[in-house]
């Protein structure tokens, strides 16, 4: 009831704002004679021990009891009911009492006259107290001689605080007196929010801090090897000055203690030589450099003429020449998400609906909307524009892991939702239900991808049985892909994969929904006719399993992620042709598949790639960009899903500490 003066403060604003002047002026006279004191303890104790029994007004005596019983209880609220009673007894008897005591005798013959025939009515043995005017000395009678005691008196004044206490703090408080509350919760909420995020900014640096020293660790550790590489081979080289630049790279080659050193065992700057002429000598990303007849041609064409001196000084000059043609380590560490600049970020905000890892999240088709999934089950449909209306907003419980979401294509209007028991969900976001509740055959129970056409009323379900595994990829047993018929909502075709087909990890659709890609956890990308319901091609694309595919932008490329954590962009007119490759394992590290099954989101100018993370940061790469990339602001935890918006320069990234951000970036 701390609240009652800022309410009341608030309706005296309101009146007044509306012009309720009469209303205004009776609020303010009823205000002035308050029966119930705001409902303050003290001040009703008061008014009645300090200011109604003193004074003999009996009447508002009885009349502030009987509000109480009016205004708090029901019949359903027998034990308190009785209480009360049983105390508004006590203090009447009081008055009584005090009037003797005051000698004012008189005063209780008008109580009994104008109380008498209403306390004859009750349970309570009243009888006895109307011969106590007669009595002489009633203080020295036993049957009221405890009332007149100072004790009695402090344990009624005692019961009637703890019992006015106990109403009040239970009471069903009106909304208008909750506004109070709610500000100054949200007011310490803004706070302890604050000094979390402060907290959790000193925990972020103090992690990037012991990044940077590990990776100058580890850079130091490689100098010093390829430092003590180029030591020993100077050493085997300085009892022969005669030794040609052939002899010096020879796989015979020895070393001090007379053991032989393969030419591949021979590091510059972090890179191989090829064992072989002709041979392609590629860089850390899959992208092929030059030929290693090329790499003769150019750095050593006049070996034979060249006498390698057994000084150091002419070795470091090889090696740098060397090290012009190959990847150096300094341009491995580009790639480290040390050195990635921030994303310059224009606003973000950050969804906490969710109490378990985030397992998928995804941009409706306009945008607008936000479908995101937890482990726990529970998917939520929210905003993130405060002026966009929220009467779409939703909770749904689907009883198993959530482990595919997609929108319709062609509004924002339906949700599917694939789960981990082989459950497919439709939900309606204008009728806020669940339209249809599909399953899956039992013996695939998994939904790992579902995928809407951008064209017909159809979706595509890829399905997979289970088997023992450490990770989510080791768990994928064997593949079906089914395709759906929205209207019916039944299976009209199942797609060939042939005989035993490994699990189908990701799905998606061209342009015109006529051809669909799917990837496997062999490392194949399947592409397939949709018209015609038949695989039309394939190529093994990754040496481990594919965990994401999507086309490029203009639909002439797809690019793969592959559970390795190689990127690579296939051409789709020179089938098995890489036309760009990044190597992010530092981000999808194998262990990291325990927690998520690694996913890319490529955004609607084909320009930026995201990919989801093992480390509390996601890398964003230019396509087609020199080394180029970006790194997003930090969650707590491991990004487990990623998605971008169909048209801004914004994306989504949800997380394993149970956030789900939404991040705009200035172009």
């Amino acid at each position: 009831m701390e609240n009652m003066q800022y309410a009341e403060e608030l309706v005296r604003e309101f009146l007044v704002f509306r012009g309720f002047t009469n209303t205004l002026q009776a609020y303010e006279t009823e205000l002035s004679t308050d029966i119930g004191r705001g409902f303050q303890v003290d001040k009703i104790l008061d008014l009645i021990f300090s200011v109604y029994v003193p004074k003999y007004q009996a009447d508002k005596l009885v009349g502030l009891l009987n509000f109480f019983k009016q205004c708090f209880f029901s019949s359903s609220e027998a034990v308190l009911i009785s209480t009360l009673s049983k105390l508004e007894v006590s203090i009447l008897r009081y008055y009584i009492v005090h009037a003797i005591q005051s000698g004012r005798r008189d005063k209780v013959v008008d109580f009994f006259g104008a109380n008498g025939n209403t306390l004859l009515l009750k349970r309570e043995d009243w009888i006895p107290w109307f011969a106590i005017i007669y009595i002489k000395n009633p203080s020295l009678d036993p049957q009221f001689r405890v009332y007149f005691s100072k004790e009695w008196f402090d344990a009624l004044h005692l019961s009637f605080r703890n019992f006015l206490s106990e109403i009040f703090s239970g009471i069903r408080i009106p909304a208008l007196l909750k506004i109070s509350t709610e500000k100054n919760t949200v007011k310490r909420l803004k706070n302890d929010i604050k000094q979390l995020n402060d907290k959790l900014s000193q925990l972020q640096a103090l992690l990037e801090t012991k990044e940077a020293e590990i990776s100058h660790l580890r850079s130091m550790a490689a100098s010093t090897s390829a430092t003590a590489l180029i030591s020993q081979k100077s050493i085997s080289t300085s009892n022969d000055d005669s030794h040609s630049l052939e002899d010096l790279l020879a796989p015979s080659a020895a070393n001090d203690d007379g053991s032989n050193l393969p030419v591949k065992d021979l590091k510059v700057a972090g890179a191989s030589f090829p064992s072989q002429l002709g041979e392609t000598i590629c860089s850390d990303d899959g992208i092929p450099l030059r030929s290693t007849n090329a790499l003769q041609e150019s750095t050593f064409s006049s070996s034979k003429a060249v006498v390698v001196s057994n000084s150091m000084g002419e070795l470091t000059n090889i090696y740098d020449d060397a090290k012009e043609s190959l990847p150096s380590d300094n341009t491995r560490e580009m790639l480290r998400e040390d050195d990635f600049p921030e994303v310059r970020v224009d606003f973000q905000e950050t969804f906490l609906g969710h109490t378990s890892p985030i397992s998928r999240c995804r941009f409706s088709a306009s945008g607008t909307n936000i479908a995101s999934a937890s482990v726990d089950g529970t998917v939520r449909i929210w905003t993130y524009d405060s002026s966009t209306p929220t009467s779409k907003n939703a909770t749904i419980y689907c009883g198993a892991e959530i482990m595919s979401l997609d929108w319709e294509c062609r509004s924002d209007r339906l949700l599917l939702i694939g789960t981990a028991d082989g459950g497919i969900k439709a939900w309606n976001v204008d009728a806020k239900r669940v339209v249809c509740d599909l399953n899956t055959s039992a013996n695939f129970p998994s939904v790992l991808d579902l995928k809407c056409s951008p064209v017909e009323p159809v979706f595509v379900s890829a399905a997979a049985s289970r088997c023992q595994g450490t990770n989510e990829i080791d768990k994928l047993g064997l593949a079906s892909l089914t395709v759906w018929n929205m209207k019916t909502w039944k299976a009209t075709t199942v797609l060939p994969l042939g005989e035993d087909p490994p699990a189908i990890t990701s799905l998606c659709f061209n342009h015109n929904g006529k051809i669909l890609a799917a990837s496997a956890i062999d490392g194949m990308i399947h592409m397939f006719d949709m018209s015609a319901g038949l695989q039309i091609t394939g190529w093994p694309a990754h040496d481990a399993a594919v965990s994401s595919v999507l086309f490029g932008p203009d639909e002439t490329s797809i690019f793969s992620l592959g559970s390795d954590g190689k990127i690579f962009e296939w051409s789709l007119h020179n089938q098995g042709q890489i036309l760009w490759s990044r190597d992010c394992s530092r981000f999808c590290y194998p262990e990291s598949t325990k927690v998520c099954r690694h996913e890319v989101g490529l955004d609607f100018s084909g320009r930026r790639l995201l990919v989801t993370s093992g480390l509390v940061r996601s890398p964003i790469y230019q396509v087609q960009g020199h080394m180029s990339a970006l790194r997003t602001l930090p969650h707590s935890a491991a990004i487990t899903t990623v998605d971008w918006h169909p048209t801004l320069p914004m994306f989504l990234t949800g997380s394993a500490d149970h956030s789900v951000r939404v991040t705009s970036i200035a172009p």
